[in-house]
């Protein structure tokens, strides 16, 4: 069951849902797709034990069945069930049960710091993916261990580089590249299968319960590595809104999934037959002659992996623009043809700068993979707790039903949430700490703007108690028509400050309230209510998604304002800067506060530019505004 209009994926052909699948492999399933290039060997590493039958069996169990539970059953099943007109992730979903109650703080503490975690696996995921496909490397010759980490480097600021230009050339061939990936490891797989059948017994779940409780807590610790089987499930509910549901599900269960569930069992299955695992066994089961192909493989299907986080990184900084939790960016559209190819500069460069650092930090994968995981664990745990409220005021189920389903995703998920707690000494922190500096920028921006918006309109006045003063005072009326930028429906602040300046008033006058909702999308029809305030004045509501880009120049497009016969010849824009300093007695935002927030509002992209006004037809008028 969904909520709002119509599922994207409703009504296409057959032929356009496995096109969309196709589309998928390299946008949706990039990370989860790479992860057994490092999670066994991580798996292994973490036990610390002898790859006993016993063992191997109970790893791959545990690794079948947290692929089923968190990614199969909590996002394919129930996650993907509930969307935002569409839209998913965890950003949507938070909008969504918002809309529903304006004062909802826990909701809104789950959906934003669960998005702040996101960035932190964004950054470590294109480390350990590019640093664990070159290590291949070493099979084929050993002496070039030290130039594993340089090499890594190089391709990643490659690719950091070339965002600005966009990807939607090359990002044809990322559906083709990781189609013929899942294939190979699946043949690679069933190859490995093949030398040891009885790997196959795993698959009953009494083998990875029997070895949760065979060591006691350090048998417990292990699935902070075999939650790295999981660490891309987030993309599938995320990448939602570009491919849709049928199609995702059809990716997943009709070929990711099994390829996954194929190569696991194939390095398990080498394990058992003998083979040396001091090496990764991802490439054990590759045939010498077809390793230097496989490793170039690998290293494209990890790059693609990157790729798509870096891309799924712009998209939710967008979404968090325009719900009102970080400042305005400049955001460059990279492709005419598709919406989703843009470029955030500032983003992109944080990005490169934490991943290399992690690279240089941690020098391997194996290293690495202490660090990864806990900031995507604690994710999980948010997106379950909305799911939990979801349930029961979405599908409207009982509470005993949705504390059954909801809990029995939240025990996985704390159980892994807590095994990977033990790898924060072990860099763990890194990705927690950036996850919170996020949180908190979003925090300040927002009670920042709130504040300032207090101030500017605690004297608001009705705009016919303006216009009486205008005509009292015999203010002229110049010729033209003046756009002004408001965020209250009342004057508009920069209006009264013009008037005061210098004396005069466009004959026609449009202010422009631009108001994102909390759903991703508003109809054509939706998009403004115009309200005639007086004779040759205007009050405008334009209403956009929150991945929708406002545009002021196509909104004076529209019909209904075309039909208001203004002046365009003559249009003169005016919007208001405000200056953040200190108010004296009472403050509303603390000292730190204050500053942090000034120093967004001074760097953040000009509104002339982020609402595509032209910039030749702008007045700015300056104003103090004392928080």
């Amino acid at each position: 069951m969904s909520v709002g209009v119509q599922s994207e994926d409703e009504g296409k052909s057959t032929g356009s849902i496995k096109l969309l699948a196709f589309g998928a492999l390299g946008i949706v399933f990039g990370d989860i797709g790479t992860s057994p290039l490092y999670t066994l060997k991580t798996v292994l590493f973490l036990s610390g034990e002898a790859p006993s039958p016993e063992l191997i069996l109970g790893l791959l169990s545990l690794i079948f069945w947290t692929m089923v539970i968190v990614t199969s059953l909590k996002y394919a099943m129930f996650a993907m069930r509930i969307d935002n007109r569409g839209e998913g992730g965890i950003l949507a979903l938070m909008s969504l049960l918002v809309n529903k109650k304006q004062s909802r703080p826990l909701v809104i503490f789950a959906g934003l710091f669960g998005a702040a975690l996101i960035y932190g696996d964004g950054a470590i995921t294109p480390a350990i993916s590019v640093l664990s496909a070159l290590e291949g490397i070493n099979m084929i010759l050993p002496e070039s261990k030290p130039y594993i980490v340089p090499l890594t480097i190089v391709i990643l600021v490659s690719l950091f580089a070339i965002q600005a230009i966009g990807t939607s050339r090359i990002g044809r061939l990322f559906g083709p590249i990781m189609a013929l990936w899942f294939i190979v490891i699946a043949a690679l797989g069933i190859w490995g299968i093949a030398q040891h059948p009885a790997v196959l017994y795993a698959l009953n779940p009494l083998y990875g319960i029997r070895f949760l409780f065979s060591e006691g807590f350090s048998s417990f610790l292990v699935l902070g590595g075999v939650f790295l089987c999981v660490t891309g499930a987030e993309a599938l509910y995320a990448d939602m809104g570009h491919f849709g549901k049928r199609p995702i599900w059809l990716a997943w269960f009709g070929l990711v999934f099994p390829s996954l569930l194929l190569n696991y069992a194939g390095q398990a299955a080498l394990i058992l037959s003998g083979a040396d695992v001091t090496q990764n066994i991802f490439y054990r089961l590759c045939p010498s002659w077809m390793l230097i192909p496989l490793v170039l493989l690998a290293t494209l299907a990890t790059i693609i992996a990157s790729q798509a986080i870096i891309s799924g990184a712009f998209s939710m900084t967008r979404q968090a623009i325009l719900l009102g939790w970080l400042p305005r960016l400049r955001i460059k559209q990279t492709s005419a043809e598709s919406y989703g190819q843009i470029y955030i500069g500032s983003i992109n460069w944080m990005l490169m700068i934490v991943t290399v650092f992690l690279t240089i930090f941690f020098k391997s994968s194996d290293n690495l993979a202490a660090a990864y995981g806990i900031a995507v664990s604690f994710t999980m745990i948010m997106t379950t707790g909305l799911l939990f409220v979801s349930m029961r005021e979405i599908w409207r189920w009982s509470l005993p039903i949705s504390l059954l389903v909801a809990g029995i995703f939240f025990i996985v998920d704390l159980s892994f949430l807590i095994a990977n707690m033990a790898k924060i000494l072990d860099g763990g922190y890194i990705p927690l700490l950036f996850a919170v500096v996020v949180y908190g920028v979003m925090l300040v921006w927002h009670h920042g703007v709130k504040a300032a918006s207090c101030i500017i309109n605690e004297k608001t006045l009705p705009v016919l108690d303006f216009l009486e003063e205008v005509t009292r005072n015999e203010i002229p009326r110049v010729p033209g028509t003046a756009i002004f930028l408001t965020r209250s429906g009342g004057t508009p602040a920069v209006m009264r400050w013009h008037v005061m300046r210098n004396g005069s008033l466009h004959a026609q006058v449009l202010s422009l309230n631009i108001f994102i909702d909390n759903i991703p999308r508003v109809a054509h029809h939706e998009r403004l209510k115009i309200t005639k305030i007086a004779p040759d004045f205007w009050h405008v509501i334009a209403h956009y998604g929150f991945i929708e880009q406002p545009d002021v120049a196509a909104i004076l497009d529209y019909q209904e304002v075309r039909e208001l016969e203004l002046d365009m010849e003559n249009v003169t824009y005016y919007m208001g800067h405000e200056n953040i300093i200190r108010r004296e007695g009472k403050q509303r935002l603390p000292a730190w506060q204050r500053h942090i927030f000034a120093f967004m509002v001074r760097n953040g992209v000009h509104v002339t530019d982020y609402y595509h006004v032209p910039s030749d037809r702008v007045i700015e008028i300056s104003r103090q505004v004392p928080v």
